[in-house]
């Protein structure tokens, strides 16, 4: 039996996250999660059908977290339409991934374990493809400079920055980061025909 209280299966699906990003996906057990969220053992097993179920629900978690608080959306749609802007919210969103750490290492080691398990490779390619098209049709109606292979190619560009980031800390400083972020939306916004491209 499935239980649907959502405060314990969110606390449940968190700590999975952290046992993924601590662990590696062959460490993701339902006793490790249980022990990581501080519940009786056998607690996970009533919130999910499978192990599967939990790896899927774990990415799922990790892409709720990383959207921006209502302050921040608020501020970018009032923001300007021109390059610099577009770096600065570039910045802010490598920064708001990178202070999830453990999200990000979570997510990576799905995506090792996808290799492994179709259904949950074909769960994520759902979810990062749907990920992706959000990302392009905001940005398209944003009015911000670049097209749609612009916006692709920055997703793939700040995806191993980050990926430098947290596992490598200390390879490039924060302002190496940022600036490496602002040239990535200079040359690849720049080189790009416009909104109607892509």
């Amino acid at each position: 039996m499935v239980r649907r209280n959502d405060e314990r299966r969110a606390a449940l699906v968190d700590a999975a996250i952290e046992v993924l990003a601590r662990e590696g996906a062959r460490g993701l057990t339902f006793r490790a999660v249980d022990t990581e969220a501080g519940v009786p053992g056998g607690t996970a097993s009533n919130y999910f059908a499978n192990r599967d179920d939990l790896l899927t629900q774990a990415g799922a978690r990790v892409y709720e977290r990383y959207q921006p608080d209502e302050a921040t959306v608020a501020r970018t749609e009032t923001a300007g339409r021109d390059r610099e802007t577009y770096a600065r919210l570039m910045r802010e969103l490598v920064e708001r991934v990178a202070s999830f750490r453990t999200g990000y290492l979570a997510l990576l080691e799905l995506r090792l374990e996808a290799v492994r398990r179709p259904e949950l490779r074909k769960v994520l390619t759902e979810r990062i493809r749907a990920d992706v098209e959000a990302n392009v049709a905001y940005h398209e109606q944003s009015g911000l400079p670049g097209d749609a292979t612009a916006v692709r190619l920055l997703i793939l560009t700040l995806n191993w920055l980050i990926v430098e980031q947290l596992t490598l800390p200390d390879l490039y400083s924060p302002e190496e980061r940022d600036a490496l972020v602002t040239a990535a939306v200079d040359r690849i916004v720049g080189g790009s025909a416009g909104p109607e491209g892509g």
